[in-house]
């Protein structure tokens, strides 16, 4: 390789680098910027209970893939960590529905905030061919609307998720 040639492709390197770089911080801020813009929207979660009942439906494995303000399904919700997808176990109670996820906090869904539960083919950026998602419409103690995706990991799961909804 001659000489011309290495400080060619050592500049395109560096100009690509530079290039991803930019677009990856530009990525970021839009995100930060969807979360101050929910922030007063979503408000605070309602807190953990501290004592519940017996387990109307056993844990169900799965996925947690996303909030979205309702009635938009590709626009996730980015304030906190309800933006990022998770392992999750998906439990229900007399009392509401906790989602347990790994590496994140767990949400609580009180049972009167509860408007629907259903499948869907798409939540969040996560969309399947087939009704794959579990998707709860509950009411914020702000009073904004949201949906919640669960993918579980059996989809013979929902059936009993579906029957008490």
């Amino acid at each position: 390789m001659n000489t011309g040639t290495l400080v060619g492709s050592l500049i395109m390197a560096v100009v690509v680098v530079v290039l991803i770089a930019v677009i990856i911080q530009a990525m970021l801020r839009g995100w930060r910027r969807r979360a101050e813009r929910q922030a007063e929207l979503i408000g605070a979660l309602p807190p953990l209970p501290d004592t519940v009942g017996p387990a109307i439906i056993h844990a169900t494995k799965g996925l947690y893939v996303g909030s979205t303000l309702v009635p938009n399904w590709n626009d996730r919700v980015a304030v906190g960590d309800l933006g990022f997808r998770h392992k999750a176990v998906l439990t229900r109670y007399p009392e509401g529905i906790m989602l347990q996820r790994n590496g994140a906090g767990p949400i609580w869904i009180p049972d009167e905030s509860i408007t629907s539960i259903r499948t869907e083919r798409g939540i969040a950026g996560k969309a399947l061919t087939h009704e794959g998602i579990l998707a709860i419409r509950w009411r914020l103690p702000s009073g904004t609307e949201i949906d919640t995706g669960f993918r579980a990991d059996n989809r013979a799961a929902y059936e009993p998720w579906l029957e008490v909804a």
